[in-house]
C-alpha cells in the first residue's frame, strides 16, 4: 500500500516518523522546497523535531502536491486546519477518486466551518466510507522520544480502520479503532478550547485544585456536546464510551501537558498578553483560538450547554478580560 502525508509541521514529522518506522515507505509533501533540500542533505525535519532522522530511501519528498496524491493509496492529510484549503487548492475535483484519506487535523476548517470530511465530500466527492481520523492522547514530541503512546482510527468502515491503523502499529504506539468520526473530531475541537481555557487559569494563577475542578466540568461539557450532536450523525453510536483516551484521554493531556501548544498560548493571555501577541510569540498555530469561533457557530444548530467554551471564545475573540470571564466560570462549576 502506497502511503503519503500532507504537511510537514511537528505532527506531520510524527507521524512520518511512525510510517517509517514500521518499514513504510512514505510519499511526502512538503511545500518549502528549502526544507526538502535540508531534509535530504541532513536526514531530518530542520524545523520540526529535529532529533528525528529518517532513512532517505523511505522517502520521496516533493513540493508538487499532486504528484503525492497520484502516487499514493492512504493520504494522510496533517496541515493546521486554517491551511487546508490552501494545501489542496492545486487538486483537481476528481484527485482523490478511489483514494482513502486519514485526517490528523484536530480542528474545523475555519473558512467554511465544516469538519474535513464533509469539506471533501462536498468539493471531491469523497465519501464517509473512504474517509478515516487519527486522533488521541499522542503529542509529537513523545513520539520523537519513542514513548508509549496511543492513537484511534475511526471510521465507518471499520475493517479497513484496522487495516489503516496496523501501519502506524509500533512498539512505542498503540492504536485503537472505534466508529464514531464525526464525534471525535469535534471532541478534538472542543480539547483544544478547554486546554486553552486551562492555561488562561493556570496565567491567571489559579491553582491545581480548581483547574481539577475545570477540567472534569470540561469533560462533563464535552459529552453533553457530543450527545447532542448524535442525533444528527448517523455515523454514530449511543453507546459510546466519553471516558475512552480519544475522548478524556485527549482533554487531560492537552490541559495539562507543557507539551500544549493550545494551553501555553492560553497561559500567554491569562497573563495579559493579546491575541495577537500570543500568536507572534507562539509561532505555532493553536487550534484552539479558531476552533472557539467554530464550535460557537456549530452551536447554533446543536444548541448544546456549553458555557466554559462560550466564555473561551469571549475572551479571545470578544475583548472579554479573561480574569472577569473565569470569575464567571467560578459560578456554574461543580
Amino acid at each position: 500500500m502506497r502511503i503519503g502525508i500532507i504537511g510537514s509541521g511537528s505532527w506531520a514529522t510524527a507521524l512520518a516518523k511512525i510510517l517509517t518506522d514500521n518499514g513504510n515507505t512514505i510519499n511526502w509533501w512538503i511545500r518549502n522546497t528549502d526544507t526538502i533540500e535540508l531534509m535530504k542533505r541532513k536526514k531530518h525535519n530542520p524545523h520540526y523535531l529535529s532529533a528525528v532522522y529518517f532513512d532517505p530511501s523511505q522517502l520521496l519528498l516533493t513540493n508538487d502536491i499532486k504528484e503525492v496524491v497520484n502516487k499514493s493509496d492512504i493520504l494522510v492529510i496533517a496541515v493546521p486546519s486554517a491551511f487546508v484549503l490552501a494545501a489542496l487548492s492545486a487538486l483537481p475535483k476528481n484527485a482523490f477518486d478511489g483514494k482513502q484519506i486519514v485526517s490528523a487535523i484536530k480542528g474545523i476548517l475555519p473558512d467554511t466551518n465544516e469538519l474535513l470530511n464533509e469539506y471533501l465530500l462536498k468539493e471531491y466527492n469523497v465519501p464517509i466510507e473512504n474517509y478515516f481520523s487519527v486522533l488521541g492522547p499522542c503529542h509529537a514530541e513523545e513520539v520523537a522520544a519513542e514513548k508509549l503512546s496511543y492513537l484511534t482510527f475511526s471510521g465507518v468502515n471499520e475493517s479497513d480502520a484496522y487495516k489503516i491503523a496496523r501501519y502506524f502499529q509500533t512498539e512505542y504506539l498503540n492504536t485503537v479503532v472505534n466508529h464514531d468520526v464525526r464525534g471525535v473530531q469535534y471532541a478534538a475541537v472542543l480539547k483544544n478550547i478547554y486546554a486553552l481555557g486551562a492555561g488562561i487559569a493556570h496565567g491567571l494563577d489559579y491553582g491545581d485544585n480548581f483547574l481539577s475542578v475545570y477540567i472534569a466540568n470540561s469533560a462533563n461539557e464535552m459529552t453533553t456536546f457530543l450527545k447532542c450532536l448524535l442525533p444528527a450523525n448517523k455515523m454514530g453510536n449511543p453507546e459510546i464510551n466519553y471516558n475512552a483516551s480519544v475522548y478524556l484521554g485527549d482533554l487531560l493531556v492537552t490541559c495539562y501537558s507543557l507539551y500544549s501548544r493550545n494551553r501555553t498560548f492560553g497561559n500567554m493571555i491569562g497573563k495579559g498578553y493579546s491575541v495577537k501577541a500570543a500568536q507572534l510569540e507562539l509561532n505555532m498555530v493553536a487550534e484552539g483560538y479558531n476552533a472557539s469561533k467554530c464550535i460557537v457557530k456549530t452551536n447554533e444548530i446543536v444548541l448544546a450547554e456549553i458555557p466554559i467554551a462560550l466564555t473561551v471564545f469571549q475572551i479571545l475573540w470578544e475583548h472579554l478580560p479573561a480574569s472577569e470571564g473565569f470569575k464567571k466560570i467560578e459560578k456554574f462549576l461543580y
